[in-house]
């Protein structure tokens, strides 16, 4: 008879074998053959039940944690240097763990993209929870690079668009795919590096002129891997499509629902109606309608269009494009609640009280036809009193109605106390020519205030739905900010002569106070980039933490399946949830909501990676004629390689690199946030006041480059770099001794004390 493993060896097998765990391989390794393999089954059912395990498919992973031996992907080194490695599979809940490769000198140079079998330690550090050692290199993936091609002698070469890089590709005569000189282009990775220590690329798409205007949102793609292109089995699948009829639909085509969107939106997939509650014991109530186009009923599980919608996670916004999830066919027409035609919904009810309380909600899979697309600034227009030709005749049936709801919706809003940050968003706009004509801020009105909390109500009633009907569902998670952090915005607060409530468990009301002190006063932006910059990053999970953020316990989004996957989750949860038809959620979809959640959390952050660096190429290309030119702006950002200012004009960011700042170390502290110069014992900090001149705006990179002319309306001696070794140490670069180095240390620190105390107080006189 064969012997079976104990579970104590049966897990560490898995542990150690993290691409070995199907039941074969697990029989495999012990020799289990026959009748045994009853029992090793019944074992593993025992460890997945007793939570050791889980099951995945026809493989055992533990649930919580990454296994001692893992296979990682290495990470680009970051501006420290450090390599960070992602793990291949992470099926634990919440966000992917952070692992920091760790070599030992007799370790091969690694680089991005390669892969290895390391051996994992926990630890609890700020920045990473795991570190790694090399057990042994078991592949490569080919790395990508976007860069300007330029032609030599022998190939030529690809200087890569990263800001912070620069490092060259070479190219191959063979492997140049007839890219021309100056252009544009993406490659990838040929073989081991070549000479002068540099790697071998060859060119596998020519994007074209690098500074033609409409190329900066095309560099951002492809640097960031977004699919631009569909494939033609899922055109076929979208073009295919026929409008969808009132079979087992409510029919809602005679209610006012109407789109309200930006001005320049290229699809529109909610649309609002509300009126006075008739119901006498509800005196001052409301009836509030949100429909949202019904998207599953075009992208069905398993189809090739779900695989792609999956696949691309969400659609990416730019100034001049974009790349959308679903194909046009349905993303700008089916789906698109264009007002005069019927449209497929699912629109919930919900019933309000006169403070703003939801009572009740129901669910209903219909059929709409608007009688309007607007914008908010003719709605808002239209409240205040000069409606134009399209909103006129909906100025009372329509838009006061909404806007009554809205005044309750927002009483509701200042008892809940959601995180109030005010910070201005960025709008790049464009000429025809695709050139930047203006950087402006976007205007925040009710009418936009109004549906954002319309849409919130909407997706609560979601949540709450799928929670009480028992429905696996993605929410939208948002932690409350970790302890360290926290730390570190009270530390910033108290600086700045303000107090973060401590001592008790954290509410947004707390944050709010603390926003609502410093409202008006010099270090407003610097509380509120402070306290942005504690916040946690909101990612989704078929496990409910709440939304700290919006302080609601549930949460989940439901009101754009045309352009978020998770939202379309949400829908077929409900189709199941209610019973409306075959195209809801399936149980492979259910059994798979865990790989999903993390998948549509990494495509989302892609997604912003991408838009934020075509923000700052287009900024740069907006400076790059202003070079010399002085602006005023705030230290935004501290780093041990120098200062970020963030312009007031632009909201443009810019590197004030260290080597300039002077001819002294300057200490950084990371929790503080600071730098400090060792002789001088100088401090600059987060929210400082500045003057810079611009000495760089790159527009292929998006780096912006500064000299520092003035902190605190003081004037600063900046030093620019002449000669190598200049700008960190002494002049020439020579470095002092440590018997030279004490006392003018001790008056630094002493300094540091000296405006401790100062500020602790201005903070006593302030309270």
């Amino acid at each position: 008879m064969t012997k079976l493993p104990s579970k104590a060896d049966i897990l560490d097998w898995i542990s150690e074998n993290p691409t070995l765990t199907a039941k074969r391989d697990i029989a495999k390794a012990f020799g289990i053959k026959g009748a045994a393999r009853i029992d090793l089954k019944r074992m593993l059912k025992e460890l997945a039940e007793e939570g050791h395990l889980e099951k995945r498919k026809q493989t055992y992973r533990d649930p919580d944690r990454l296994p001692p031996v893992s296979v990682l992907q290495m990470l680009e080194p970051n501006s420290s240097g450090d390599l960070f490695a992602k793990p291949m599979e992470w099926h634990g809940e919440g966000v992917e763990p952070v692992v920091l490769y760790v070599p030992r000198e007799s370790d091969p140079a690694l680089g991005e993209g390669d892969r290895i079998l390391a051996r994992l330690q926990v630890v609890h550090e700020e920045d990473h929870n795991y570190e790694a050692r090399l057990i042994r290199r078991i592949g490569t993936s080919p790395r990508k690079v976007v860069g300007i091609f330029r032609k030599g002698a022998e190939g030529g070469r690809i200087l890569p668009i990263d800001k912070g890089s620069d490092r060259e590709w070479m190219v191959a005569p063979d492997a140049t795919g007839g890219a021309k000189d100056g252009e544009l282009v993406e490659g990838e990775q040929a073989g081991p590096k070549g000479r002068m220590g540099l790697p071998k690329a060859r060119v596998t798409l020519r994007l074209g002129d690098p500074t033609a205007p409409r190329a900066v949102s095309l560099i951002a793609i492809h640097q960031h891997g977004i699919p631009d292109d569909f494939p033609p089995e899922v055109l076929a699948e979208a073009d295919g499509m026929k409008p969808a009829g009132m079979k087992n639909r409510t029919d809602l085509r005679d209610m006012p629902l109407v789109t309200i969107d930006p001005n320049d939106a290229r699809d529109h997939d909610d649309a609002v109606y509300a009126c006075a509650d008739d119901d006498p014991k509800n005196k001052g109530g409301h009836i509030l309608w949100v429909a949202i186009a019904d998207v599953a009923h075009y992208v069905q599980p398993g189809t090739a269009l779900d695989r792609e919608a999956r696949k691309r996670g969400n659609s990416s916004y730019f100034p001049d494009r974009v790349v959308p999830m679903l194909p046009d066919r349905l993303s700008g027409d089916l789906c698109s609640l264009h007002e005069g035609v019927p449209r497929a919904c699912i629109a919930v009810e919900m019933k309000l009280d006169s403070d703003g309380n939801k009572l009740s909600h129901r669910f209903h899979r219909g059929l709409m036809r608007s009688p309007a697309s607007l914008n908010y600034q003719e709605v808002q227009a239209a409240m205040e009193g000069a409606p134009n030709e399209r909103t006129a005749d909906l100025v009372s049936p329509v838009i006061r109605p909404l806007y009554a709801a809205y005044a309750a919706l927002r009483s509701a809003r200042d008892r809940r106390q959601p995180l109030d940050l005010d910070l201005p968003e960025r709008k790049v706009v464009l000429d025809d020519d695709g050139k930047v004509q203006s950087v402006d801020f976007s205007e925040r009105l009710d009418a936009h205030r109004l549906i954002e909390e319309c849409m919130v109500l909407a997706n609560v009633a979601a949540a709450e739905t799928l929670i009480a009907k028992k429905t696996p569902l993605l929410f939208r998670v948002h932690e409350e900010p970790p302890d360290d952090k926290l730390e570190s915005l009270r530390d910033t607060a108290a600086s700045a002569g303000f107090t973060l409530a401590k001592g008790q468990v954290l509410k947004t009301a707390h944050l709010n106070k603390l926003l609502h002190d410093a409202a008006g006063s010099d270090d407003a932006e610097l509380i509120n980039i402070s306290t942005l910059r504690s916040m946690t990053q909101a990612y989704y999970s078929p496990k409910n933490f709440g939304h700290f953020g919006l302080a609601l316990q549930n949460y989940a989004h439901f009101t754009s399946p045309i352009r978020r996957y998770s939202d379309l989750i949400v829908h077929r949860a409900l189709i199941t949830a209610h019973g409306w038809g075959d195209d809801g959620l399936t149980p492979h979809e259910i059994e798979g909501l865990e790989q999903t959640a993390q998948h549509i959390s990494d495509t989302e952050r892609r997604s912003m990676m991408a838009e934020r660096d075509t923000t700052d190429r287009y900024l740069a290309a907006f400076l790059s004629d202003r070079v010399g030119a002085e602006f005023t702006g705030r230290i935004s950002g501290i780093a041990k390689f120098g200062v970020f200012v963030k312009l007031d004009e632009s909201g443009a960011d810019g590197l004030v690199p260290i080597s300039t700042l002077g001819r002294e170390y300057f200490h950084f502290d990371r929790d503080a946030g600071t730098l400090m110069g060792s002789d001088t014992g100088r401090i600059i900090a987060l929210g400082m006041r500045a003057r810079v001149k611009l000495v760089e705006a790159a527009p292929v990179t998006g780096g912006i480059a500064f000299e520092m002319l003035e902190i605190e309306d003081e004037a600063y001696e900046s030093v620019v770099p002449s000669g190598r070794g200049r700008g960190r140490g002494r002049p020439g670069g020579k470095s002092r001794g440590k018997s030279g180095s004490g006392p003018k240390r001790k008056q630094a620190k002493a300094k540091k004390k000296d405006a401790k105390t100062k500020r602790k107080v201005t903070r006593q006189r302030r309270k």
